[in-house]
């Protein structure tokens, strides 16, 4: 499964920018002590992890101690350390750096679910509002099919009204996915291959359903994420059935 290409930058920095640090500062390596320069060092593993994730900062704790040790540790120019206070210096610094490290990737991680989720709530309110409003449901259903384009991060949705045609692959109400009456490990397996349909049925009548096309290497969305899209397809479905059962919906 590709990875975004955020976590692809950190990675690399992971490794790189520490041993950008390290030569910066090997001129003045006779001035600045090595706590200093432990901090320094420090400050780089946690922007790394700030920017990417876990394995991230992992990486460049570990890049941070390998170089702080082969350019500023005697003998220069060699991982080896012949000092107790360099080799307590060093591994201190590996430590220290993989704990920060790990707190500010889980940092980033409840800072992005927290705006997710205030993202998906906002989505799913907007579409209820406009079907409470007494708006069409064709109004509802092209609004919810934008909301599925968002929450899912898909290349193309549609709608397909009347009779159900073909077994594509089917995204349920609980947020799992069937092929074949078989349910799909998504997590490991990634969006099954071609459309996959979201059913909108309210009360036990099938209105329709929204055909989903996934954007090409993206990782699928989240369980949460999977359930606002069923939340906002039952929305297009009340909407259908309500102009069902008055007699304006489509023919």
């Amino acid at each position: 499964m590709r990875l975004p290409l955020r976590d692809v930058v950190a990675l690399a920095a992971g490794f790189v920018a520490p041993f950008a640090t390290a030569l910066v500062f090997q001129p003045f390596r006779s001035s600045v002590t090595h706590t200093n320069l432990a901090l320094v060092f420090m400050v780089v593993v946690v922007a790394v992890s700030a920017l990417g994730n876990r394995l991230a900062g992992a990486i460049a704790a570990l890049s941070a101690a390998a170089w702080f040790d082969f350019f500023h540790t005697a003998p220069f120019q060699s991982f080896d350390i012949s000092r107790r206070s360099d080799i307590e210096t060093a591994v201190l610094l590996f430590v220290a750096g993989l704990v920060v490290s790990q707190l500010a990737a889980r940092a980033r991680i409840l800072k992005r679910v927290a705006l997710t989720d205030a993202s998906h709530l906002e989505r799913l309110h907007g579409t209820t509002r406009l079907a409470r409003s007494g708006a069409s449901s064709d109004e509802v259903v092209r609004r919810a099919r934008r909301e599925l384009i968002e929450v899912l991060d898909l290349s193309a949705c549609r709608f397909e009204y009347g009779a159900l045609l073909g077994h594509p692959p089917r995204l349920d109400p609980d947020g799992t996915v069937r092929v074949a009456d078989w349910i799909w490990d998504l997590e490991r397996q990634g969006w099954p291959e071609g459309e996959i349909e979201l059913r909108a049925e309210v009360r036990g009548r099938y209105q329709g359903r929204f055909m989903i096309t996934p954007a090409p290497g993206s990782v699928p969305p989240s369980l949460e994420a999977r359930l606002v899209a069923a939340d906002l397809v039952a929305q297009a479905a009340t909407a259908l059935d309500d102009d069902t059962r008055s007699g304006s919906g489509p023919v």
